[in-house]
């Protein structure tokens, strides 16, 4: 199983194990990782799984979509190059090893 390293706000870090497929979202609930509110459930409409993903792992995570974009735009966490949506990411084996830190507000 492939696993994400979430660093926190408080600079500890929580490094769970993620079933392929599932997207980090859904991973930090389940594993309870303090931060990812994740209020819609994974429907992109909160920006409360709000995350910024290690430069090493960006490219992987492909494209940020249209609607993804506008989320990210009203984030309550500032916005930054390498800011992503948890709920749209789902864990891949080539992702084994994620870095995300996450936003300090959601």
């Amino acid at each position: 199983m492939p696993k994400i390293v979430f660093n926190r706000a408080d600079g500890s870090q929580q490094i769970v194990e993620a079933r392929t497929g599932a997207s980090i979202m859904e991973t930090a609930t389940r594993s309870g990782v303090p931060g990812i509110v994740a209020e819609c459930g994974g429907a992109m409409a909160c920006a409360t799984c709000h995350v910024y993903v290690a430069d090493d792992y960006l490219p992987l995570t492909g494209e940020v979509g249209e609607f993804e974009d506008e989320m990210l735009d009203d984030a309550a966490a500032e916005r930054t190059a390498n800011s992503r949506l948890s709920c749209q990411i789902p864990m891949t084996d080539e992702l084994d090893g994620i870095e995300v830190t996450v936003a300090p507000e959601q």
